[in-house]
């Protein structure tokens, strides 16, 4: 009986427990110690937004894996985002269906088995925040344009330059575009800077050619740097290349980046209606010069909350807004 017994006590050690399918869909994911660690993470704090850097690393590993897994889904490097609709599809099943999402409590998993959270609460009005960290220069936005097939009547307008210089536009169209600029049209930045807005720009360009004869084609991805986000666009009217340029926008917080993107592709569009010669005296230094002296005035000005005092450049028919208040230097 005793050497019965041992030779089950031997045996034991191979009758270990196989993962269930839960824990091999997780571990066939390559994802499996992040997930890990994002799980630990909220059945330690209970709250999702306390494992930001959990979730971030896992998301970046989820992404990793895709590109390595459809590697045929990016064309142009192993980073790209020019998925086809095939790789979008496969790439929302990456984790299995059963697999608990951000922001649902059915079960917590842990290294060793699922259990239960008794103390779940109900996730729904959780909002998901931004991760802390700014994307790289390399990885921008993962926007790059998409490449589309639709035969030889398609133009690559992230890479054409189609119909550049084909001919003038007609004589009307040039009347608009060519008018002398509105000075009531005109701003000016507190620091002297003269501008005009975005929308009068989409104003011109809508009344030259009419809603839906002009637009922006993205030429490239959006690259993101710690304080500003900037990328390349075509300005395309009729079907034809006008102009190529590249808008910037700065932002101070990573919830602004969506933000300063749609900023960059008016600043983009404003820099390629300088070759259709919309608002060109803005580029002007003597026009610039007699409309500081005509339109814009200085004055100096205290901020209420700091009382810190500094000078300001206004519109003649502006007034000093809070928190600032005008005042004379020195008083």
């Amino acid at each position: 009986m005793s050497d019965s017994k041992d030779k089950k006590d031997e045996k034991l050690p191979e009758e270990e427990e196989e993962p269930d399918d839960w824990d091999k869909r997780i571990f066939s994911t390559g994802c499996s110690v992040e997930q890990t660690k994002m799980n630990d993470c909220y059945y330690d704090k209970k709250d999702w937004r306390s494992c930001k850097e959990e979730r971030a690393t896992w998301s970046l590993q989820i992404l990793r894996q895709f590109h390595l897994s459809f590697p045929t889904a990016f064309p142009r490097n192993a980073m790209s985002r020019n998925l086809s609709e095939d790789a979008r599809s496969k790439s929302r099943n990456i984790l299995p269906r059963s697999a608990p999402r951000l922001g649902q409590t059915r079960s917590v998993y842990t290294s060793t088995k699922l259990s239960q959270d008794p103390e779940a609460k109900d996730m729904a009005d959780y909002k998901d925040s931004s991760p802390t960290e700014v994307q790289s220069l390399t990885e921008g936005l993962y926007d790059s344009p998409l490449i589309l097939d639709e035969g030889s009547r398609q133009v690559d307008w992230a890479r054409s330059f189609h119909g550049l210089s084909t001919e003038a536009f007609p004589p009307e169209a040039a009347k608009i575009l060519l008018a002398p600029l509105d000075p009531n049209d005109v701003e000016v930045k507190h620091d002297g800077i003269v501008y005009l807005p975005e929308i009068k720009y989409r104003r011109v360009l809508n009344n030259a050619f009419g809603p839906g004869a002009w637009g922006l084609a993205p030429r490239g991805e959006t690259i993101v740097t710690p304080k500003s986000v900037t990328r390349e666009y075509a300005l395309v009217v009729l079907g034809r290349l006008v102009s190529i340029a590249r808008g910037e926008q700065d932002y101070f917080s990573p919830e602004a980046i969506t933000t300063a993107v749609e900023g960059c592709k008016s600043n983009a569009m404003m820099r390629c209606c300088k070759d259709l010669g919309v608002a060109s005296e803005l580029w002007d230094p003597r026009w610039i010069r007699s409309f500081l002296k005509e339109h814009v005035r200085e004055v100096f000005v205290e901020h209420q909350p700091t009382k810190k005092r500094k000078k300001m450049w206004l519109r003649k028919d502006d007034v000093v807004k809070y928190p600032f208040k005008e005042t004379k230097y020195g008083a």
